[in-house]
């Protein structure tokens, strides 16, 4: 099988006629963001944004006649909304376009005013959001230890990695491998302890550098989202990527999220950003389920003396202030750091541990949060 190259999927595309039908989509320069990774293509169409949802046929096209190249193995086409693209009153995609289909894809105009009713996700309960203002303050490790921890105490959960750029997902639940496609266009899930898993991490090599711009990031969230078996979930971890930008907004917009968890670190510098990341959730009226304070204090392992090597306390402060629930304090240890590296989360191989059990307690409060009843962390399970 040969690989196939940028030069392949432009002259494939110019066998899909663009709105005038005329010109073909690539001689029209609506093509962009040609990128191909391990046999997959991912691209980009630029196309009037009042017209995005008229051309999603054209998008559609697209994505089938790359999809026959010879060494492909899968394709993922944004529709890039632009004002100032083809003409508004260019014709309707061409017949050539509609041909072959005998389904409705999905919407991708992500610069569309989001639908006044967020559509969910078959099978899926609750969506939660764990986010920061910025990177290094341990959240994807919070997220993989809380979605443990929700299964601990009995929940049926998953855990979506929406970190384009920087997916941790595949490295912190030590899976590898390919996921499987059921009829060529609904992704199996990963899995392991017991939590089904998507990133895009397992559709790119690790080293492979993402470059795309925030449609096509927005797009395969939401294609991560709705295009992946998830089944029967209580609830849905979604490992946001650090900041305020544009996937946080896609998912905040066109997502029916329950809630959202902050993550900070107790230095003013990280309190800082994380105000910004629950305003942004504020602003788009999504719940703030509470802070967690990670990385909150250390015990040397030698003396048992406590270090505030961050400060101390201070989103316990900021969550009393804001008026939103502190939901724990997570210690730096030297075991978080091995087993985040490992593949093998505290929750999971240290069930018995005071940080699984923090982490277990975290979860609980979240889960009240959601549904505003007590549920009691369940017991660790001995096998001797």
């Amino acid at each position: 099988m040969t690989d196939v190259t940028k030069e392949q999927v432009l002259e494939t595309l110019k066998t899909v006629r663009g709105p005038d039908l005329e010109h073909n989509i690539v001689e029209l320069g609506m093509v962009s963001d040609v990128f191909i990774s391990d046999g997959k293509v991912y691209f980009s169409i630029t196309v009037p944004a009042e017209r995005a949802k008229e051309l999603e046929p054209l998008r559609l096209a697209a994505e089938r006649v790359i999809k026959e190249l010879p060494g492909v193995k899968g394709a993922l086409v944004a529709l890039t909304a632009d004002k100032k693209a083809a003409p508004a009153s260019a014709p309707a995609a061409s017949p050539a376009a509609h041909a072959g289909h005998g389904h409705e894809g999905h919407a991708h105009a992500p610069q569309q005013p989001p639908r006044a009713g967020k559509i969910g996700v078959p099978g899926i309960k609750s969506i939660i959001a764990v986010a920061s203002g910025k990177g290094g303050v341990g959240k994807s490790t919070t997220a993989v230890n809380l979605a443990l921890g929700l299964q601990a105490n009995g929940l049926r959960v998953g855990i979506l990695d929406a970190d384009i750029y920087g997916p941790s997902m595949p490295r912190l639940l030590k899976i590898s491998g390919r996921p499987t496609q059921i009829d060529g266009r609904i992704i199996n899930p990963m899995e392991n302890y017991g939590l089904k898993v998507m990133s895009m991490g397992f559709l790119v090599d690790e080293e492979t550098a993402m470059i795309w711009r925030g449609p096509m990031v927005q797009s395969a969230l939401l294609q991560m989202l709705r295009e992946v078996a998830w089944g029967e979930l209580d609830v849905l971890v979604v490992d946001m990527p650090p900041g305020t930008g544009d996937a946080q907004l896609t998912m905040a917009q066109q997502v029916p999220l329950a809630g959202a968890v902050i993550v900070s670190t107790p230095q003013d510098l990280a309190l800082i950003d994380a105000r910004k990341g629950l305003n942004m959730f504020r602003k788009v009226e999504v719940p703030v389920l509470g802070i967690v304070e990670n990385m909150s204090y250390f015990i040397a392992p030698d003396t048992g003396t406590r270090y505030d090597i961050f400060g101390h306390g201070g989103a316990r402060r900021e969550a009393e202030r804001i008026g939103v629930s502190f939901l724990g304090e997570v210690p730096l240890t030297v075991s978080i750091r091995e087993t985040s590296d490992a593949g093998t989360p505290l929750v999971a191989s240290e069930p018995n541990g005071i940080v699984a059990g923090i982490f277990r307690d975290i979860a609980a409060k979240v889960w009240e949060q959601l549904h505003g009843q007590p549920q009691r962390p369940a017991p660790a399970i001995i096998f001797e």
